[in-house]
C-alpha cells in the first residue's frame, strides 16, 4: 500500500461497491507501454520475458500506488498467435508489419482458435505468468487486470485495418465471419485468464468513433462486444470498457454494451458523457496522455486532473480519475507522480467541490 493512502486498492473497491466511505477516488493512469521506464529498461527488453513484465509492472505499483496493476496482452496478441508479424522497435510501441490474412476467403480454413490457447501460445503464457507472479505478491491488495483487444481491433491484427474497413461495405458477411472468430478468441483468453484470478478490461481503437459512425458500431461491433462482456459478467467479474478518439456519437451504444466502467478518450467531454450516461455507468477519464501527461509541465498535469474532477465527480454511477488512453513512452515519469499526487489531493474523502470548481 502506498505511504499516502489508508486503504489498499481492494480495500477501496470493495468499499465503494458496498456504498461504504473510502480514503479517495481511484486511480487509473494508463502505465502499460511506458512501465518499463519506470526501472529503467527500453520497450522491447520490458516485454521480452515475464519476470520483465512483472518488474516493470511492479516498479510502477511501488512508486505510483495506482489502483490496479496492468497485464498488457495487448492489441495484436491475437493476430501474434495466429501468425502475424510485428516490428521489434527499442523503445517503442510494435505494430504489425506483415498481417496474416492477405484476403477474406476460405477464413474456415484459415482460423484455427486452438492457437490462442495459452498452452500454444507463448505471449500469452508469458502474460500469465506475469500475472501469477504478480498475484503471488500484490494479490491481498492489488488486483491484476488483462488488458485485452475488442473484436474490431482483434480482427485488424489479422487482416489490414483499410482492407478490414472496407470490406464492411463490400462483404460484410466475410468481416461477420472474421469477427466471430476474434469473439470466440477473445472469450478462450479472457477465460483462462479470469481462471487464474484476473480481471479483464477490453480496449478497442478500431472501432473509434473516428473511423466507424453509429450504425457501423452498432452492426459490426456492438453485438460482439457485449457478447464477451456477458461472458465475462458470468464469471462474476466487472468489465472496463475503452475505445480511443471521439467516440461522442457512439456513447449510448458503448453503454448498451453492459459495461460497468466506461473509460473515455480525452476527445470526448466528461462532462457531457456524464449527463447523457452517468446514472448508467461509472466514468473513467480523462487527463490528456499526450498534451499534457507528455507535453506538459507539473501544473499542466495539477490542472488537467483538477478539471476532470470539476467535470465528473458528482457523476451519480461514481467517477474514477484516468488517463484518457495510455500513457507515451516518452512521457516523463514525475508527471505520472503528480498525476497521483494531484489526484490522492483532489480525490480525498468526502470529495470537496469547493477544491476543484
Amino acid at each position: 500500500m502506498h505511504k499516502d493512502d489508508q486503504m489498499t486498492p481492494k480495500e477501496r473497491m470493495k468499499a465503494l461497491s458496498l456504498g461504504k466511505d473510502v480514503d479517495r477516488v481511484p486511480m487509473f493512469p494508463f502505465v502499460t507501454s511506458i512501465s518499463g521506464k519506470v526501472i529503467g529498461m527500453t520497450h522491447r527488453e520490458q516485454i521480452s520475458s515475464a519476470k520483465n513484465l512483472f518488474l516493470s509492472q511492479s516498479a510502477c505499483y511501488e512508486r505510483f500506488g495506482h489502483d490496479s496493476i496492468s497485464v498488457e496482452y495487448g492489441l495484436h496478441g491475437i493476430g501474434v498467435a495466429m501468425g502475424s508479424v510485428l516490428n521489434n522497435p527499442e523503445n517503442n510501441v510494435p505494430a504489425v508489419k506483415e498481417h496474416y490474412l492477405t484476403d477474406l476467403s476460405d477464413l474456415d480454413k484459415k482460423l484455427d482458435l486452438a492457437k490462442v490457447e495459452r498452452k500454444n501460445d507463448p505471449w500469452s503464457q508469458r502474460h500469465y505468468d506475469m500475472a501469477q507472479m504478480t498475484i503471488d505478491k500484490y494479490g491481498d491488495e492489488v488486483g491484476a487486470c488483462l488488458s485485452a483487444p475488442g473484436p474490431m481491433t482483434a480482427a485488424a491484427s489479422l487482416y489490414p485495418i483499410a482492407k478490414l474497413l472496407r470490406s464492411t461495405r463490400k462483404e460484410p458477411e466475410k468481416v461477420h465471419e472474421l469477427l466471430r472468430f476474434c469473439t470466440d478468441a477473445i472469450k478462450v483468453i479472457a477465460g483462462e485468464f479470469m481462471d487464474g484470478g484476473v480481471g479483464v478490461s477490453i480496449c478497442d481503437p478500431v472501432a473509434s468513433g473516428t473511423i466507424m459512425n453509429e450504425k457501423s458500431y452498432r452492426e459490426f461491433v456492438l453485438p460482439y462486444t457485449k457478447e464477451i462482456i456477458d461472458f465475462i459478467h458470468l464469471h462474476g467479474r466487472t468489465m472496463t470498457y475503452h475505445i480511443c478518439g471521439n467516440t461522442t456519437a457512439l456513447t449510448d451504444a458503448m453503454v448498451e454494451s453492459g459495461c460497468d466502467e466506461l473509460s473515455i478518450d480525452n476527445a470526448v467531454s466528461l462532462e457531457n458523457t456524464k449527463k447523457r450516461v452517468g446514472d448508467k455507468v461509472v466514468l473513467m477519464g480523462n487527463v490528456d496522455p499526450i498534451n499534457v501527461m507528455m507535453q506538459g509541465t507539473i501544473q499542466d498535469v495539477d490542472d488537467a486532473v483538477k478539471e476532470c474532477f470539476r467535470q465528473g465527480w458528482d457523476n451519480p454511477k461514481g467517477y474514477f480519475i484516468s488517463t484518457g488512453c495510455g500513457i507515451p513512452i516518452d512521457s516523463p515519469i514525475e508527471n505520472i507522480d503528480a498525476f497521483m499526487k494531484s489526484g490522492r489531493k483532489y480525490g480525498k474523502w468526502p470529495l470537496d467541490p469547493k477544491k476543484f470548481q
